[in-house]
């Protein structure tokens, strides 16, 4: 299968103030499939968030490469890393961090202008507010929907562009266990009918079952893989 994401001796360590050396990641080397939903489990200071930001290029490794979508960052310049992240990437967030003043459909619109997508804006909001479940109430503002609900307009926003790889720290960490796992299995229905490749960090041992893949990390290393499919 294509890979979409390929880390090799990943490392990434940090120089303190006493001058000693903290190790966030050790050699991580992992593999991401295109049209997958990946999840990156780990306890609070494992360094699946860094590992994350790694792939997405917010952050840079101490030592190894990251290949995404065929391109080595590398080798990449900040501003064309920048442009993948814009037209390539789909963010998701455990904060939300949907702008309280717009109302749902106008949060999606406003990441589409972001993205300079070219096609029927509304019709395409229309279409992924659907794909959710909050046609009726994407003309309601933030504060008026439930946690679940702005966090389905959070993955609404973050697939409008039709990203290739969505990326999406503890998105159910502030749900409960009914809602975490409906928002697991939309990110499931998105790669399929997207064709999406998502990528997630979670420390709920009860959304494993529900990724392609599951990698564990502990200090920094992947101590398990586990392929569900």
């Amino acid at each position: 299968m294509e890979m979409a994401i390929r880390t090799e001796h990943l490392r990434k360590s940090f120089v303190l103030g006493n001058k000693s050396t903290i190790e966030v990641l050790k050699d991580v080397n992992i593999e991401i499939s295109r049209g997958s939903l990946t999840i990156l489990k780990g306890r609070s200071g494992s360094g699946k968030t860094t590992l994350l930001n790694m792939m997405c290029s917010l952050d840079e490794p101490t030592e190894g490469r990251v290949e995404f979508l065929g391109k080595d960052f590398g080798g990449l310049s900040a501003r064309e890393k920048e442009k993948l992240r814009r037209y390539k990437i789909g963010f998701v967030f455990q904060s939300v961090a949907l702008v309280p003043v717009m109302s749902a459909y106008e949060n999606v619109d406003f990441a589409l202008r972001l993205a300079g997508y070219e096609g029927d804006r509304n019709k395409r909001i229309t279409e992924v507010m659907d794909r959710v479940g909050l046609r009726a109430r994407m003309n309601h503002m933030a504060n008026q929907l439930s946690g679940g609900e702005q966090q389905r307009v959070a993955i609404a926003r973050a697939v409008a562009h039709r990203p290739e790889v969505i990326f999406a720290d503890e998105p159910t960490g502030a749900l409960d266990t009914a809602a975490g796992l409906a928002v697991v299995e939309l990110f499931k229905e998105i790669a399929k009918q997207e064709g999406a490749t998502i990528v997630m960090t979670t420390h709920d041992p009860n959304l494993m079952e529900l990724g392609d893949e599951v990698y564990e990390i502990a200090d920094g290393e992947i101590v398990g893989h586990i392929r569900n499919h």
